[in-house]
C-alpha cells in the first residue's frame, strides 16, 4: 500500500492522484454569459447533485494549478449569478473536449466546438441544443476553498428549469441510461462511457485546435461524419501542407485508387476509417488531397 501525505506532494501530482481515484465523475458542461452578454462554454468534472428538494447542483471551477489564475466561468457566475448546466453524452464528448481549449477572452466556444446555442427560458446563458438534458440555474452561493493553484470554488446552483430530450426517455417517461449514453471523467485523458466502458480522448491543452468553424463546408455538410469526427478534425493545431499531402498520396496506393474513382463519398469514408483509428492528420490528408 502506497501511503502519502498530501502536504508532501506537488499540486500537480496530488491532483493526478485525486482525479484518477475519485472517478468516474459526471461532467457539468457549464454555459455562462459575462456582464456584457458574451457567451462562454466550458466543462467541469468536479460536479454532482447535492439536493433534490430544493434541486441543487454543485460544480467547482478550480484555480489553475500552473499559474493560480481563475476561469471565465467563475468570473461570469460571480457577476451574473446564472448558469446553464448541460449533461454530456457520448455523441458530443469530442466537441465538449474541444471546448475546453483555453481560447482567448471573447472567443465563442459554441462556435469553435460546432455546438448549437439555443435560448433559455428563465436565465440569460444559452443551452447546448445537442445535450440531452439541460438545467437552467440560479447561483445561490459561491464558496472559495483556497487561494492557491488547484483550490476549488464551489458554485452552488439551484435548478429553476429542466429540459429533457424525449429521445432519452423510456416508455414510462423516465431517463433510460442506455439511451442517454452519458460519459464521465477519470484521470489523465481517460473517460468512461456508462454503457460500454473506458475510452481515451486527447485533451486540447498543449495545442490550440483550429475549431469546427474552420473546417470546410464540404466536410461539415458530409453525411459521413458525425459530431465526434468534426471534433477530432477541429482539434488539430494546423492542417497538413500541400507537400505533405502529395508525399502521402504518392506513398499510398489505396488512397490513389479512391482519388482516381472521383467518388467524394468513398473519399470521406476512407477519411473516417482513419478518424476511427485516431489518425486525424492522415484523415485530413485524404480529405484535402486533390483528385
Amino acid at each position: 500500500m502506497l501511503t502519502l501525505d498530501p502536504k508532501e506532494l506537488s499540486p500537480v501530482k496530488l491532483q493526478g492522484y485525486l482525479q484518477s481515484a475519485i472517478a468516474p465523475r459526471p461532467i457539468a458542461f457549464a454555459s455562462t454569459k459575462d456582464k456584457n452578454g458574451k457567451p462562454n462554454l466550458s466543462p467541469f468534472s468536479f460536479f454532482n447533485i447535492f439536493s433534490s428538494n430544493p434541486p441543487i447542483l454543485v460544480f467547482s471551477p478550480a484555480r489553475r494549478v500552473r499559474d493560480n489564475t481563475i476561469k471565465h466561468t467563475l468570473i461570469n457566475c460571480e457577476e451574473t449569478r446564472e448558469v446553464v448546466i448541460n449533461v454530456v453524452n457520448h455523441a458530443i464528448v469530442q466537441q465538449m473536449s474541444l471546448s475546453s481549449t483555453e481560447y482567448p477572452d471573447g472567443v465563442n466556444e459554441f462556435t469553435k466546438s460546432g455546438l448549437t446555442a439555443i435560448p433559455s427560458e428563465i436565465v440569460k446563458p444559452y443551452r447546448v441544443a445537442e445535450s440531452p438534458v439541460q438545467f437552467e440555474c440560479k447561483v445561490n452561493q459561491i464558496i472559495p476553498l483556497g487561494t492557491e493553484g488547484g483550490a476549488g470554488n464551489m458554485i452552488i446552483c439551484e435548478v429553476v428549469k429542466m429540459h429533457i430530450s424525449e429521445d432519452v426517455l423510456n416508455t414510462e417517461g423516465q431517463i433510460d441510461p442506455f439511451k442517454i449514453d452519458l460519459v464521465s471523467r477519470l484521470g489523465g485523458n481517460w473517460y468512461s462511457r456508462a454503457k460500454e466502458g473506458l475510452f481515451e480522448v486527447e485533451k486540447p491543452i498543449a495545442t490550440l485546435g483550429i475549431g469546427v468553424d474552420m473546417i470546410p463546408n464540404f466536410i461539415k455538410e458530409s453525411s459521413v461524419f458525425n459530431g465526434n469526427d468534426l471534433g477530432k478534425l477541429g482539434n488539430v493545431e494546423a492542417l497538413p501542407s500541400e507537400e505533405e499531402i502529395t508525399i502521402f498520396v504518392k506513398q499510398n496506393f489505396a488512397v490513389k485508387g479512391v482519388l482516381s474513382a472521383d467518388d467524394e463519398v468513398k473519399k470521406h469514408q476512407l477519411a473516417k476509417e482513419y478518424l476511427d483509428k485516431n489518425e486525424v492528420l492522415t484523415a485530413w490528408k485524404v480529405l484535402l488531397a486533390k483528385q
